[in-house]
């Protein structure tokens, strides 16, 4: 069977990615990532999640990378870290070089997020836990139209 032959796959990521590896973007390379965040155990979800990014680096000779959204140390730990690398292991899969901590980019977010702000692109959102609540929406209550809202990290 040649490539052209191949049955074209019903998964729309899969798809969205064949589009670009036809029109030649990110030179051909393509790059997943799992970003779990290591505040609890690994649920039925997670695995579909692990299975999808690694599964689809791999369809495509590509590489996956783990990262953790490590963004709330309050609720974080090494036993959810280490849990979650023997997950990932157990499953089957690995990932590219170093385990990745979204904590390591925080200034460089921090300055695209200023960035942003400056160009009139973002802003950033003052509405109390109340209002939040309120925009959000219940189960049972629609929420409200808002702007898309990009949350500028602090370093403390």
């Amino acid at each position: 069977m040649t490539k052209n032959d191949a049955p074209k796959s019903t998964n729309f990521i899969h798809q969205i990615i064949e589009q670009d590896l036809q029109q030649n973007l990110n030179d051909g390379k393509v790059v997943t990532r799992f970003p779990p965040e290591p505040n609890g155990y690994l649920h039925i979800g997670h695995a579909k999640s692990i299975c999808l990014n690694f599964g689809t680096a791999l369809k495509y000779g590509g590489e996956c990378n783990l990262r953790f959204d490590d963004t709330n140390p309050e609720k974080e730990s090494q036993e959810y870290i280490d849990s979650i690398i023997r997950d990932v292991r157990w499953l089957g899969f690995e990932w590219a070089g170093e385990v990745k901590y979204t904590s390591d980019y925080f200034q460089q977010l921090y300055d695209w997020a200023v960035h942003l702000i400056k160009e009139g692109k973002a802003y950033v959102d003052h509405l109390n836990a109340a209002e939040m609540r309120e925009y959000r929406g219940s189960l049972t209550e629609p929420g409200r139209n808002s702007l898309i809202v990009i949350v500028v990290l602090t370093k403390t």
